[in-house]
Protein backbone atom coordinates (compact mmCIF):
# COMPACT_ATOMS: atom_id res chain seq x y z
CA UNK A 1 0.00 0.00 0.00
CA UNK A 2 1.60 3.01 -0.67
CA UNK A 3 1.99 5.94 1.46
CA UNK A 4 -0.49 8.21 0.58
CA UNK A 5 -3.71 5.42 0.20
CA UNK A 6 -2.31 4.70 4.58
CA UNK A 7 -2.77 8.43 5.00
CA UNK A 8 -6.12 8.46 3.63
CA UNK A 9 -7.19 5.31 5.73
CA UNK A 10 -6.00 7.23 8.49
CA UNK A 11 -2.55 6.09 9.66
CA UNK A 12 -1.12 8.58 11.50
CA UNK A 13 2.40 7.19 11.30
CA UNK A 14 2.14 7.19 7.30
CA UNK A 15 1.61 10.85 7.74
CA UNK A 16 5.26 11.21 9.25
CA UNK A 17 6.52 9.18 6.59
CA UNK A 18 5.02 11.21 4.28
CA UNK A 19 6.99 14.20 5.87
CA UNK A 20 10.37 12.23 5.89
CA UNK A 21 9.77 10.79 2.10
CA UNK A 22 9.04 14.02 0.53
CA UNK A 23 9.83 16.81 2.88
CA UNK A 24 13.09 17.80 0.90
CA UNK A 25 10.92 17.97 -2.36
CA UNK A 26 8.82 20.23 -0.87
CA UNK A 27 11.13 22.25 1.24
CA UNK A 28 12.88 22.74 -2.49
CA UNK A 29 10.05 23.46 -4.52
CA UNK A 30 8.60 26.17 -1.48
CA UNK A 31 11.99 27.62 -0.91
CA UNK A 32 11.95 28.04 -4.87
CA UNK A 33 8.22 30.52 -4.60
CA UNK A 34 9.01 32.08 -1.95
CA UNK A 35 10.72 35.09 -0.69
CA UNK A 36 12.13 33.82 2.69
CA UNK A 37 12.71 30.72 5.21
CA UNK A 38 9.59 31.60 7.10
CA UNK A 39 7.39 31.78 3.93
CA UNK A 40 8.64 28.31 2.32
CA UNK A 41 8.14 26.78 5.63
CA UNK A 42 4.93 28.18 5.86
CA UNK A 43 4.31 27.05 2.45
CA UNK A 44 5.14 23.54 3.38
CA UNK A 45 3.24 23.14 6.41
CA UNK A 46 0.32 23.82 4.91
CA UNK A 47 1.08 21.78 1.61
CA UNK A 48 1.65 18.21 3.65
CA UNK A 49 -2.10 19.81 5.33
CA UNK A 50 -3.19 19.60 2.05
CA UNK A 51 -1.31 16.22 1.09
CA UNK A 52 -3.13 15.01 4.45
CA UNK A 53 -6.84 16.33 3.39
CA UNK A 54 -6.03 15.02 -0.33
CA UNK A 55 -4.21 12.11 0.14
CA UNK A 56 -7.86 9.79 -0.97
CA UNK A 57 -7.87 11.61 -4.06
CA UNK A 58 -4.42 9.60 -5.04
CA UNK A 59 -4.82 6.97 -7.62
CA UNK A 60 -1.87 5.01 -8.27
CA UNK A 61 -2.98 4.13 -11.77
CA UNK A 62 -2.66 7.66 -13.14
CA UNK A 63 0.75 8.17 -11.71
CA UNK A 64 3.61 8.01 -9.37
CA UNK A 65 2.71 8.93 -5.75
CA UNK A 66 6.01 11.53 -5.89
CA UNK A 67 4.04 13.33 -9.08
CA UNK A 68 1.16 13.72 -7.13
CA UNK A 69 2.67 15.23 -4.20
CA UNK A 70 4.91 17.56 -6.86
CA UNK A 71 2.06 18.63 -8.64
CA UNK A 72 -0.25 19.53 -5.72
CA UNK A 73 2.82 21.40 -4.02
CA UNK A 74 3.46 23.23 -7.46
CA UNK A 75 -0.50 24.15 -7.67
CA UNK A 76 -0.59 25.67 -4.32
CA UNK A 77 2.95 27.35 -4.42
CA UNK A 78 1.50 29.01 -7.51
CA UNK A 79 -1.62 29.79 -6.11
CA UNK A 80 0.39 31.39 -3.38
CA UNK A 81 2.29 33.89 -5.20
CA UNK A 82 -0.73 34.71 -7.87
CA UNK A 83 -2.58 35.68 -4.19
CA UNK A 84 0.71 37.85 -3.43
CA UNK A 85 1.18 39.26 -6.76
CA UNK A 86 -2.27 40.55 -6.57
CA UNK A 87 -1.79 42.77 -3.47
CA UNK A 88 -0.75 46.22 -4.68
CA UNK A 89 2.23 47.80 -3.41
CA UNK A 90 0.53 51.93 -2.95
CA UNK A 91 3.64 53.01 -1.68
CA UNK A 92 5.73 52.19 -5.11
CA UNK A 93 2.90 52.98 -7.35
CA UNK A 94 2.27 56.71 -5.62
CA UNK A 95 6.22 57.23 -5.77
CA UNK A 96 6.74 56.62 -9.22
CA UNK A 97 3.79 59.57 -10.25
CA UNK A 98 2.65 60.53 -13.79
CA UNK A 99 5.14 58.37 -16.04
CA UNK A 100 3.71 60.41 -18.86
CA UNK A 101 1.68 63.48 -20.23
CA UNK A 102 -2.10 63.39 -19.68
CA UNK A 103 -2.77 63.18 -23.63
CA UNK A 104 -1.06 59.67 -23.59
CA UNK A 105 -3.30 58.36 -20.59
CA UNK A 106 -5.95 57.25 -23.33
CA UNK A 107 -3.67 55.45 -25.73
CA UNK A 108 -1.72 53.55 -23.19
CA UNK A 109 -5.22 52.55 -21.71
CA UNK A 110 -6.04 51.47 -25.47
CA UNK A 111 -2.73 49.76 -25.42
CA UNK A 112 -3.41 47.67 -22.49
CA UNK A 113 -6.78 46.96 -22.97
CA UNK A 114 -5.87 45.34 -26.25
CA UNK A 115 -2.68 43.20 -24.69
CA UNK A 116 -4.99 42.45 -21.84
CA UNK A 117 -7.78 40.85 -24.56
CA UNK A 118 -4.92 38.98 -26.29
CA UNK A 119 -4.05 37.50 -23.39
CA UNK A 120 -7.15 36.36 -22.37
CA UNK A 121 -7.41 34.75 -25.55
CA UNK A 122 -4.55 32.53 -25.25
CA UNK A 123 -4.49 29.04 -23.78
CA UNK A 124 -4.15 28.38 -20.21
CA UNK A 125 -0.95 26.73 -20.46
CA UNK A 126 0.50 29.70 -22.56
CA UNK A 127 -0.85 32.50 -19.91
CA UNK A 128 0.46 30.03 -17.36
CA UNK A 129 3.80 30.88 -18.67
CA UNK A 130 3.57 34.16 -19.42
CA UNK A 131 2.33 35.02 -15.98
CA UNK A 132 5.41 33.02 -14.55
CA UNK A 133 7.90 34.56 -16.83
CA UNK A 134 6.67 38.59 -16.79
CA UNK A 135 4.58 38.89 -13.88
CA UNK A 136 7.04 36.60 -11.56
CA UNK A 137 10.45 36.33 -13.06
CA UNK A 138 10.77 32.90 -13.47
CA UNK A 139 13.67 31.67 -15.94
CA UNK A 140 12.24 29.33 -18.56
CA UNK A 141 13.82 26.31 -16.53
CA UNK A 142 12.06 27.26 -13.65
CA UNK A 143 8.85 27.78 -15.18
CA UNK A 144 9.54 23.92 -16.85
CA UNK A 145 10.19 22.57 -13.24
CA UNK A 146 7.04 24.35 -11.87
CA UNK A 147 4.63 23.52 -14.23
CA UNK A 148 6.19 20.16 -15.05
CA UNK A 149 6.31 20.90 -19.06
CA UNK A 150 9.17 20.50 -21.38
CA UNK A 151 11.91 23.30 -21.44
CA UNK A 152 11.36 23.72 -25.13
CA UNK A 153 7.73 23.88 -24.64
CA UNK A 154 7.96 26.51 -22.27
CA UNK A 155 10.11 28.58 -24.56
CA UNK A 156 7.39 28.05 -27.57
CA UNK A 157 4.43 29.23 -25.29
CA UNK A 158 6.36 31.87 -23.94
CA UNK A 159 7.63 33.21 -27.47
CA UNK A 160 3.99 32.81 -28.88
CA UNK A 161 1.72 34.42 -26.60
CA UNK A 162 4.00 36.74 -26.65
CA UNK A 163 4.04 37.10 -30.22
CA UNK A 164 0.16 36.81 -30.29
CA UNK A 165 0.19 39.71 -28.02
CA UNK A 166 2.49 41.87 -29.94
CA UNK A 167 0.64 41.59 -33.07
CA UNK A 168 -2.37 42.86 -31.57
CA UNK A 169 -1.42 45.90 -30.39
CA UNK A 170 1.14 46.28 -33.08
CA UNK A 171 0.22 49.29 -35.00
CA UNK A 172 -0.89 51.02 -31.78
CA UNK A 173 2.01 53.55 -31.05
CA UNK A 174 2.24 56.11 -28.95
CA UNK A 175 3.67 57.85 -32.10
CA UNK A 176 0.30 56.52 -33.63
CA UNK A 177 2.43 54.96 -36.27
CA UNK A 178 1.28 51.69 -38.16
CA UNK A 179 3.48 49.24 -40.03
Amino acid sequence: MHLLERVADGDARAVRDVIDRYGDLVWSLARRFTNSDADAEEAAQDIFVMLWRKASKYDREAGAEITFVSLLARRELIDRWRRASRRPKLTDVEELGDPVGADAHDELDELASKAMRAFGGLEKDVQMALRLSVEHGCSHGQIADLTGAPLGTVKSRVRKGLKLIREAVEGSSLTGATP
